[in-house]
């Protein structure tokens, strides 16, 4: 690899640099970075596309910024498509998730998602009623195994 890299790169200094695919192609400037709500690091740029007039995410965590420009690892085809959720909002946990999956990212670099309510969260009010229900269902979990 080599070379200068800026790992902590200030938000505010990203806006307004020009953006480039990985063959140096450009895909444009940078028009608004996403900060990750828990740590306060910048994790998605939205790249203003002349092309397209609209913004395309791009995944900061592996861009590099080389000579004041940001450099994007991938294909400036699969940038143009990702998913658009427009720019000035704030991006929820499901719309980063279908970015990491556009981008094939690792899950496991994720952000928290939070986690799927727990199944007993759905025995709510009534339970008692259902708590013969309950013990049926224990007795056939216990089968399949």
């Amino acid at each position: 690899m080599g070379g200068t890299v800026q790992t902590d790169i200030d938000p505010r200094s990203l806006i307004g640099r020009k953006a480039f695919d990985r063959n140096g192609t450009k895909i444009g400037t940078v028009d608004e970075v996403y900060l990750d709500d828990a740590t306060g690091v910048p994790e998605w740029a939205a790249v203003r596309t002349g092309l397209f007039s609209r913004d395309a995410f791009v995944p900061l965590e592996p861009s590099e910024v080389v000579n004041d420009t940001l450099h994007v690892p991938y294909e400036r085809s699969l940038i143009k498509d990702a998913p658009d959720f427009g720019v000035g909002r704030h991006l929820s946990p499901e719309q980063e998730l279908q970015l990491y999956h556009h981008y094939g990212l690792e899950l496991s670099d994720a952000p928290e998602t939070p986690a799927p309510p727990s199944p007993d969260a759905d025995s709510g009010p009534g339970s008692g009623a259902g708590s013969g229900s309950d013990r049926d269902f224990g007795r056939l979990a216990g089968q399949e195994d």
